[in-house]
């Protein structure tokens, strides 16, 4: 049996189309689907080159000590050793800069530190600063990071305080 490309057409129009409007139709009928979680900071898929620290490196605060009490706004002090403070955007071994951690936990290592209201760069290579913070008691912990605010292979932390802001 022989058809003309107009017959075949017809034909596969009245096969093909009644199937679509069935699924369409169901389509139609089901829960949009669940939007799915983007990738976590902690992904070890995603990951940036990272600068190697000094075995030595030594990231802490010189003040406040843990436990103080304190006003608003903070004055904070950042001490290291072994490794160079400089100015984010500056590419030179051994060196970067600080970012606090305020009550919160660290960042993924893998990815620049994110800037919020938790996590305060301080590109301009300060090494000191007066931060305001609410009442109360609030944790803070040093995290350095490279030219381009990701963390060192391996990462330069300070150990975490807990202040009192009062």
């Amino acid at each position: 049996m022989n058809f003309t490309s107009r017959q075949f057409l017809r034909i596969t129009l009245i096969i093909v189309m009644p199937l679509a409007a069935v699924a369409c139709s169901e389509q139609a009928n089901k829960e949009p689907a669940a939007p799915q979680p983007a990738a976590k900071s902690s992904d070890s898929s995603l990951t940036m080159p990272r600068s190697a620290a000094a075995d030595n490196a030594r990231l802490y605060f010189i003040t406040p000590a843990d436990g103080a009490s304190v006003s608003s706004p903070v004055h904070i002090e950042f001490g290291l050793d072994g490794m160079d403070v400089v100015p984010a955007g500056t590419e030179a071994p051994l060196s970067g800069h600080h970012h606090v951690i305020i009550d919160a936990e660290l960042p993924a290592a893998n990815l620049p530190i994110p800037a919020d209201k938790n996590h305060v760069h301080f590109g301009d290579g300060r090494t000191t600063t007066e931060l305001p913070l609410e009442p109360g008691q609030h944790t803070l912990q040093l995290m350095l990071g490279d030219y381009l605010h990701i963390p060192h292979q391996p990462p330069v932390t300070s150990e975490k305080i807990t202040i009192t802001v009062e």
